[in-house]
C-alpha cells in the first residue's frame, strides 16, 4: 500500500483496502478465502440441483431451503472476483456502479434470506401444530408468491439506499476499508448531510430482521407450547428436532448481521481488524455453514445428495 496515492484514484472509481495490517500475506490469506467460497458455492449448488431432481425433496420445507441456499449463494456470488482480486494484488480498484451494484445485491439478499427463515419457521409451526392441513395450506403456488414476496420486499426498499448514493459527494477519501463495498463502509467517506441513509438504513434493518425476529420467535412459543402437549418424550424430542436445522440457520445469520451492525454503528473507534472480520464473517459464514448443517442434520437431504453422486457415477461409467 506504500506506493498507493488516493489524489491518483479517479472520483468514480473506490480503493479496497482488504485486510489492514496484513497486505504483505494477503496471498497466504487467499487460500482460506478460496476454501470457503469453494465450499459456499459448491455446497449451495448441490443442495439446489438435489431439490430441483430429487421428486422426494419437492416438498415446501424443501423448496424453502432452496430460496434460502439462492439468497447466500446472492450474498457471497456478487463479491468474489473482487475479495480474490484484492487479496491476489491483481487489482485493488473498483467502479463506483460496480460498488453500488454489489452493495445492492449484498444487502437485498441478506434481508431475503431473513425473509426466508420467517417462512421456515412458518413452515416449522404449520408443520408441528396442523399437521393434517399441511398441504393445503403451503401448495407451491402459496410457496411460490411467498418466495417472490420475499425478494421483492428485500430488494425494492434498499434501492433508494442506492440512488441516494450517487448524488453524494465523497470528498474526504476513496479509500474502502474491505475487500468488497458495503454500505455502511462507504457512507462514512460522504462528506455531506447522511441522515436520511443513517436512519433509513438503520429503519430497513429494525423492520426487516427486527419484526421477521420478532416473527420466528411467536413461531417457537406456539410450536413449544404444541410440542409441550404430546404425552411422549420421544415424540417431543422428534417434533423438536426438526427445528434443530431452521435454529440453527436463524442464529448463523442472525448473529452475524447483528454483530456488524453494532460495530459500524456503535464501535466506529474499534480496530479497522474488527470491522473487516465481522463483515466477511457476515458474508462468508451463512453461505458455508447452511449447506453442511441441512446435509448433516437431515436425513432426505444426505439420501438426495448421495443420489445425485451415484447416479452420476452409473451415467458416467454407462457411458
Amino acid at each position: 500500500m506504500a506506493d498507493f496515492n488516493a489524489s491518483s484514484i479517479p472520483s468514480s472509481t473506490f480503493y479496497l483496502t482488504g485486510i489492514p495490517g496484513f497486505e504483505t500475506i494477503h496471498h497466504w490469506i487467499s487460500i482460506p478465502f478460496c476454501i470457503l467460497y469453494f465450499i459456499g458455492i459448491t455446497g449451495n449448488c448441490t443442495i439446489l440441483h438435489a431439490i430441483w431432481t430429487d421428486p422426494s425433496l419437492h416438498e415446501p420445507m424443501y423448496y424453502f431451503l432452496a430460496m434460502l441456499s439462492f439468497s447466500d449463494m446472492g450474498m457471497c456470488l456478487p463479491t468474489l472476483t473482487s475479495v480474490l482480486r484484492v487479496l491476489w494484488s491483481i487489482s485493488r480498484e473498483i467502479e463506483f456502479n460496480t460498488c453500488v451494484t454489489q452493495m445492492f445485491f449484498i444487502h437485498a439478499f441478506s434481508f431475503t434470506g431473513s425473509g426466508v427463515l420467517l417462512a421456515m419457521a412458518f413452515d416449522r409451526y404449520v408443520a408441528i401444530c396442523h399437521p393434517l392441513r399441511y398441504a393445503t395450506i403451503l401448495t407451491p403456488q402459496r410457496i411460490a408468491r411467498i418466495g417472490i414476496f420475499a425478494f421483492l420486499r428485500s430488494s425494492l426498499p434498499v434501492i433508494p439506499l442506492m440512488i441516494r448514493l450517487a448524488y453524494l459527494p465523497f470528498c474526504h477519501s476513496h479509500v474502502l476499508s474491505h475487500s468488497y463495498c458495503l454500505h455502511q463502509d462507504i457512507i462514512r467517506l460522504v462528506c455531506a448531510d447522511t441522515k436520511f441513509n443513517f436512519i433509513y438504513g438503520l429503519l430497513l434493518v429494525t423492520l426487516f430482521w427486527g419484526l421477521d425476529s420478532l416473527g420466528i420467535l411467536v413461531s417457537y412459543i406456539l410450536i413449544l407450547h404444541s410440542v409441550l402437549s404430546i404425552a411422549s418424550w420421544e415424540e417431543r424430542l422428534k417434533a423438536l428436532n426438526t427445528c434443530a436445522s431452521h435454529i440453527c440457520a436463524v442464529l448463523i445469520l442472525y448473529v452475524p448481521m447483528i454483530g456488524l451492525s453494532i460495530v459500524h454503528r456503535f464501535a466506529k473507534h474499534a480496530s479497522p481488524l474488527v470491522h473487516v472480520l465481522m463483515a466477511d464473517i457476515y458474508l462468508l459464514v451463512p453461505p458455508v455453514l447452511n449447506p453442511i448443517i441441512y446435509s448433516v442434520k437431515n436425513k432426505k437431504i444426505r439420501r438426495g445428495i448421495l443420489h445425485l453422486i451415484t447416479h452420476k457415477r452409473i451415467h458416467s461409467t454407462l457411458r
